[in-house]
């Protein structure tokens, strides 16, 4: 059977307001008369009715004689799936590499035949659960007191990582030892300077006060000052000068994920979804691009994906940067929700969906973002979606994935040595984050930060998965085993973006094997 037989049936339930089940719509597509047997479903829907489930199909089916046989019985497959995914082993189940292979395609190419059987066998297999949602638990005032919370909640949670490490004392108690005594500290990066001969003067800060570390040009570890932050939490050891106002230091410690991480994987063969930046309402949106996906899910070579995870952006916005509204196809923010829903429709409704908010759309800027509102999560109804915060750290069947959305790549990006952040690889951004156990250790650069009784930015427990979006390029790797994956967008380069040098990497959906954490990047641009 091919594709454009199911797509037509998506197309028609899209057209009159129904999501529907993968299944539902291969039974559909498998009978003699497609379209008077979706009339016949159709009609027998109650009107609360917002999916198309197979047990409707059955029921509408069943009163032909004599019966059709099941989609698992006639479609016929074909090897030829609908992109490429460069060799025909791929990285499935019983793929023996462990690192990520990018896989290419078009999805212009060949159609697969439409899929069989459900994509559970059973859905009590599956399991969701979301961790560190701050939705609705919002404390900021924006007071003075509520900074002071905050730092204090991060240096506590991230300096218990540490104070194992070292032998730390707080500051004052370190100003008071003779000179030549060997000191630890865990504290906040204060500040950080470079003196008249090449050194760099590291300033920490703790809730007894700040107390100076210097770290000498030619020691080994010196080219690590140029990846710190400010802000972020670091543990120093070395030496005290003869009179204590200062220390040397020997070594230098941060959270970082521990090289003794073991992933967990999933105890079956199941794979998500992991995109960003659909950017509905754009002039640049890549309509056809969205629709092959959500026909391809469809699919017999999608018949694993049963989580789709959205890590933000789902619209254009209003607003968000200079003269945007030129490049907007939709320019009231409800009606570009609206839009997206109708493409969220697209997708088969028993694909578990998550989504967390971006930059881009209509909630507050300052991160923690709590989930959309209630007006909001009426309109983005057309699946029953878990909405969330950004950040937040979901579970699936064991598997956990850290979503955060990724504005503060940028700083990160603008901060560190190329080799260690660049637009290019945006994974290794990632990877400084995963070391600095933050999704956002800077305060009062480019990312808006807002202060709460705790923070919610902290990585206090190691992910399997780390999946950011924001920057629009794709790009996944590995560090210390945890997998690091950001998924591109679905908006192609606007002028905004063609005047500060952007090239997007859009149309692309990176598919991770749960039970391998293995990836296959499919391609529908």
């Amino acid at each position: 059977m091919p594709l454009e037989a199911p797509a037509r049936i998506v197309s028609e339930l899209v057209s009159r307001g129904y999501n529907a089940e993968r299944e539902a719509v291969t039974q559909l597509a498998s009978s003699d008369d497609p379209d008077r047997a979706l009339e016949r479903v159709l009609e027998d829907l109650a009107e609360e009715t917002l999916v198309v489930r197979t047990e409707h199909v059955e029921s509408a089916l069943s009163r032909d004689s004599p019966p059709r046989s099941s989609a698992s019985e006639t479609a016929s497959a074909t090897e030829d799936p609908s992109v490429s995914t460069g060799t025909a082993g791929g990285t499935g189940r019983g793929s023996t590499t462990r690192s990520p292979v990018e896989t290419g395609g078009s999805a212009g190419g060949p159609t697969p035949a439409a899929g069989s059987g459900n994509r559970s066998a059973d859905p009590a297999l599956r399991s969701l659960e979301i961790a560190n949602d701050m939705t609705g638990a919002s404390t900021g005032t924006g007071e003075y007191e509520d900074f002071v919370s905050v730092f204090r909640d991060r240096l506590e949670r991230l300096g218990a990582t540490l104070r194992g490490r070292v032998n730390h004392r707080p500051a004052t108690a370190i100003q008071s030892m003779p000179g030549g005594s060997e000191a630890g500290m865990v504290g906040l990066v204060n500040d950080i300077r470079s003196t008249a001969s090449g050194h760099w003067l590291i300033e920490l800060e703790d809730a007894t006060g700040t107390f100076p570390w210097l770290v000498m040009k030619d020691r080994e570890y010196a080219d690590l000052v140029e990846q710190l932050l400010c802000d972020e939490v670091l543990a120093m050891e070395g030496t005290l000068a003869d009179d204590s106002g200062i220390a040397f230091v020997d070594s230098m410690h941060f959270p970082d994920i521990p090289r003794t991480h073991e992933p967990s994987t999933a105890d079956r063969h199941v794979q998500a979804a992991l995109i960003s930046d659909i950017h509905v309402g754009s002039q640049e949106f890549m309509a056809e691009a969205w629709n092959a996906f959500a026909d391809w899910l469809h699919t017999e070579a999608a018949e694993h994906v049963e989580y789709l995870l959205i890590a933000g952006d789902m619209v254009e916005g209003v607003g968000v940067y200079p003269n945007q509204d030129e490049e907007l196809d939709i320019v009231d923010i409800y009606d570009q929700y609206e839009a997206f829903n109708a493409r969220l429709k697209r997708v088969p409704g028993d694909i578990e969906i998550v989504m967390i908010p971006g930059n881009h759309d209509a909630v507050r800027l300052a991160e923690p973002q709590p989930g959309f509102d209630e007006q909001l999560r009426d309109i983005m109804s057309a699946h029953d979606s878990r909405i969330v915060s950004n950040p937040s750290l979901v579970t699936l069947e064991g598997v956990s994935v850290l979503m955060y959305h990724g504005v503060s790549l940028d700083e990160v990006i603008a901060e560190l040595p190329e080799e260690k952040a660049n637009y290019d690889e945006p994974h290794k951004a990632m990877y400084q984050l995963l070391k600095k156990r933050h999704v956002a250790p800077q305060f009062g650069g480019h990312t808006r930060l807002a202060p709460e009784e705790k923070d919610y930015l902290t990585i206090d427990d190691v992910p399997d998965i780390f999946h950011t979006g924001h920057v629009h390029k794709l790009g996944f790797g590995k560090y210390h085993d945890v997998l690091a994956i950001n998924s591109g967008c679905w908006q192609a380069q606007t002028d905004f973006q063609q005047s500060v040098n952007i090239d997007p990497d859009a149309g692309f959906a990176p598919i991770v094997d749960l039970d391998t954490l293995e990836v296959t990047v499919q391609k529908f641009s």
